[in-house]
């Protein structure tokens, strides 16, 4: 009956932005990669997101995502229901996607429970993640903010870290939060694991709805306000939300949190991936059992591979033929062809950049 209890009060939250501009051009403003395919497995990122909060939430799902990106959301997840998908005029940041969620929970319920989860994470072992949510809200119902801190399996540079402190009682594997650090550089990064005190950042956030909204009104009592505005009065969204600050979530709450000691950490050690550019998408789909030197996303059929290695994404129906190159990225789509190499993959970006410069954004 417990569990039912905070199972009946605990809403998921899936904020939905970002352009992916490592992931070009499958992944581009007007389509981003939650809207997509990545890993082959017939449902978009988003999807499959929903797909793996359902056993801890059932369909209370609350998506936050841009206007221009309404009719496709609702297209991927027809279940979603009056008030579970809010769309923001522009982009605001983390903090007024997920406090806006959490005003419009708040009213409903004062003693709701929200989880953020992102919408373009890939997750296995979802025994072991769904645990791990169970605990999170078991530890946020005392009025901490909660985050689910990934085991490191090697030095990230591209993550941020979360550092442990001393246990908390009563609990199964929470723990103090000691603080945040930003992204680090290799050798730090090398440093935080050999202290075996440190967690990736994945940002997942598990809190009370109003124990979100009391926080951000301590150190941004403006936006706090504008957000339990726009809950009481969902008409004047085009006013207020212009004015809103754009911040994320880990600098306007977590952050400052952590340093009065008020944010709990509980052990995720399931496999996790934000997805951050091809080289990491490889990674994810021989993990998951993609073991041939080149690896399709797609109809492999329509790939004739000699003495090449590497990643194809295909979204045309042309042939794609590749001779005697290794480690090779390959990204086809109907007006835009990306090729590259593994090691590269964090530059796609600068492409992104370059079209913008040269006023392509048809293309971005």
């Amino acid at each position: 009956q417990r569990q039912m209890c905070i199972r009946d009060r605990f809403w998921a939250v899936v904020p939905a932005g970002g352009a992916g501009t490592r992931l070009w051009p499958a992944s581009r403003a007007s389509s981003p990669k939650f809207l997509h395919d990545l890993t082959g497995s017939g449902r978009s990122l988003i999807q499959a997101t929903v797909d793996r909060l359902e056993p801890v939430v059932g369909d209370r799902v609350v998506v936050v995502t841009g206007a221009v990106h309404e009719a496709a959301v609702r297209e991927q997840l027809p279940g979603l229901g009056d008030g579970q998908l809010l769309c923001e005029p522009s982009p605001r940041d983390s903090m007024a996607a997920i406090g806006w969620a959490a005003a419009v929970l708040e009213r409903r319920d004062p003693d709701a429970i929200i989880g953020s989860f992102a919408a373009d994470h890939v997750i296995g072992d979802l025994p072991v993640f769904h645990d791990a949510v169970r605990e999170a809200v078991d530890v946020a119902r005392s009025g901490r903010l909660v985050t689910i801190g990934i085991e490191p399996t090697f030095p990230s540079t591209g993550f941020g870290y979360i550092q442990m402190g001393a246990p908390i009682r009563g609990t199964r594997t929470a723990r103090k939060v000691r603080q945040f650090v930003e992204k680090p550089d290799a050798d730090r990064a090398a440093r935080y694991l050999a202290t075996g005190e440190f967690r990736w950042n994945a940002g997942m956030f598990v809190v009370r709805a109003s124990v979100l909204l009391d926080l951000l009104a301590q150190w941004h009592p403006e936006l706090a306000a504008g957000l339990r505005r726009l809950a009481a009065e969902p008409d004047q969204l085009e006013t207020v939300w212009p004015a809103l600050e754009k911040i994320a979530i880990d600098h306007a709450v977590a952050e400052p949190a952590a340093d009065e000691g008020n944010v709990a950490v509980v052990r995720g050690d399931f496999g996790w991936d934000d997805i951050g550019d091809f080289r990491s998408l490889r990674e994810i789909l021989t993990a998951q059992g993609a073991n041939e030197p080149l690896t399709v996303v797609g109809d492999a059929d329509q790939v004739e591979a000699i003495d090449a290695s590497g990643l194809v994404l295909r979204g045309t129906d042309r042939l794609v033929a590749l001779v005697g190159v290794q480690d090779v990225v390959v990204v086809d789509t109907p007006d835009a062809l990306l090729v590259t190499t593994r090691d590269r993959a964090q530059d796609v970006k600068k492409v992104v950049a370059r079209l913008k410069e040269n006023g392509r954004t048809d293309l971005t």
